[in-house]
C-alpha cells in the first residue's frame, strides 16, 4: 500500500470512529453486548469505507485535472 492510500484510510478510519463515537456509543453504551458490539463493528466498517472512497475520488480528481499544483479551488462552474 502507498504511504498516500495509507493516509488516507488512517484519516477515513479516525472521521468514521468520531461519528459512530458521537452518534451511537452514548444511546447504545448501556446495552453494550457482543451483538451490538458487532453492528457498531460494521458501521465503523461502512463509514470508513464511504469516507476513504469519497476522499480517493475527490484526491485522485484534483491529481487527474491538475488543480493541486495550480493551486485552484473554484466551487462554481463559472469562469471567474
Amino acid at each position: 500500500m502507498k504511504p498516500d492510500r495509507a493516509r488516507r484510510l488512517a484519516e477515513a478510519t479516525l472521521e468514521a470512529g468520531l461519528v459512530l463515537a458521537a452518534a451511537a456509543l452514548p444511546t447504545a453504551w448501556r446495552v453494550l453486548d457482543a451483538r451490538l458490539a458487532v453492528v457498531l463493528g460494521g458501521m465503523l466498517l461502512a463509514l470508513t469505507a464511504a469516507t476513504y472512497a469519497l476522499h480517493a475520488v475527490t484526491f485522485d480528481c484534483f491529481r487527474l485535472t491538475g488543480h493541486r499544483a495550480r493551486r485552484h479551488f473554484s466551487y462554481t462552474q463559472r469562469k471567474e
